[in-house]
């Protein structure tokens, strides 16, 4: 059986000096459950690896963290060529930027239970969603209207806690892998 890529999305990890996860010590940890071509991307949780079709579901993968690591790990798991999808298809093409403008990817572990009309747009009217597809959420702040934490605090209030999100750009990267 041919291996697949994959992309796994650690929820909470290295941020603000708390729930510190070491790069090599993750690769190792991934390397030891029998995944292949384990990388890291960037400090932030992005790890992309091959396994077996079958191998390495969510919970396998958060169950040996926190036996690693000591604490919970929400893990948010992907195929690589998913990834890859997205960002062909890139749902931010559209939209004009500046310097004030960031676009961001949330993942999330179930399928919402919650009806959003979109686009949403904020009370402020710095953060708005622009597309939910397959446990994934599109959405762009104006950090001239507000600050990442207010994005954060809205798709919280939508989907709950097991979200974890990703600038586009770091989408991109992991997508070049």
């Amino acid at each position: 059986m041919k291996n697949t890529g994959f992309i796994a999305l650690l929820r909470g990890i290295n941020v603000g000096g708390h729930h510190k996860v070491p790069m090599a010590e993750l690769r190792q940890t991934m390397e030891k459950m029998g995944f292949a071509k384990v990388s890291t991307l960037l400090n932030s949780g992005n790890i992309i690896f091959e396994a077996k079709e079958n191998e390495g579901s969510e919970s396998e993968i958060e169950h040996r963290l926190e036996q690693t690591f000591g604490f919970e790990i929400p893990v948010m798991l992907r195929k690589f060529d998913e990834i890859q999808q997205m960002v062909q298809n890139n749902p931010f093409e559209q939209f004009e930027t500046d310097d004030n403008t960031k676009y961001y990817v949330s993942f999330l572990k179930n399928e919402p239970e919650n009806k959003i009309d979109l686009p949403f747009l904020s009370e402020d009217k710095s953060f708005r969603m622009i597309e939910i597809k397959d446990k994934t959420v599109f959405s762009i702040l104006d950090f001239s209207k507000g600050s990442t934490v207010n994005g954060m605090d809205v798709l919280q209030s939508f989907f709950g806690k097991d979200v974890t999100t990703r600038n586009w750009n770091t989408i991109v990267k992991c997508s070049k892998k």
